[in-house]
């Protein structure tokens, strides 16, 4: 998605571990007119797989996901990553360790927002080693869910989490796609 690119080589900063900071339009302030664009490409790409939730997981996938599941006429699920004392026990949980904060959460969603007659759009911010996919995976199955695809803004294909996806067998629709942070720049996929 040209649109994003351009914003990313506009507006992101690559800071040391190869990680990228876009908190001026989606990690911290959102743009929303971008994020409605990423939603109507998300539509425009799995408009015939018959999503009946979308499945992110907090904070920085809401956005996203949010106007994902507003243009497929969908409700959004989002994982948490504290249970909150208004949750009941019946949960789906999942480990993610997070390579940027060196940490591991416990993600949960309560069980009655998926079940076995849904087919799960998951949606993610970022695709790095696929830690958060694969919680999100992890959770899907727990109740049993069929899922459509892995929708994710940005990609940074080299370290691992695409060939996860693609290795499990999950469709895979990246809107940017990150091959390398050479020089201290971006380098999408396909460039010269």
């Amino acid at each position: 998605m040209k649109l994003l690119e351009d914003r990313i080589r506009k507006d992101g900063e690559v800071l040391p571990g190869d990680v990228l900071k876009i908190n001026s339009f989606l990690n911290h302030q959102v743009d929303p007119q971008l994020m409605m664009e990423v939603g109507e490409e998300f539509k425009r790409r799995f408009k015939d797989a018959r999503i009946t939730k979308v499945l992110t997981c907090e904070a920085s996938g809401i956005a996203p996901g949010v106007m994902t599941a507003y243009q497929l006429h969908v409700p959004m699920v989002f994982a948490r990553k504290k249970k909150p004392s208004t949750l009941n026990d019946a949960v789906y949980w999942a480990n993610v360790f997070s390579y940027t904060k060196k940490v591991t959460n416990k993600i949960c969603v309560e069980e009655k927002f998926l079940s076995a007659d849904d087919t799960l759009l998951i949606l993610d911010d970022f695709l790095a080693h696929g830690e958060a996919v694969k919680g999100m995976v992890n959770i899907a199955n727990q109740a049993h869910a069929k899922i459509a695809g892995i929708a994710i803004v940005v990609a940074k294909t080299f370290q691992g989490g695409s060939s996860w996806v693609k290795d499990h067998g999950y469709r895979l629709e990246s809107l940017a796609n990150i091959d390398s942070f050479k020089n201290g720049q971006v380098h999408f996929l396909g460039e010269e």
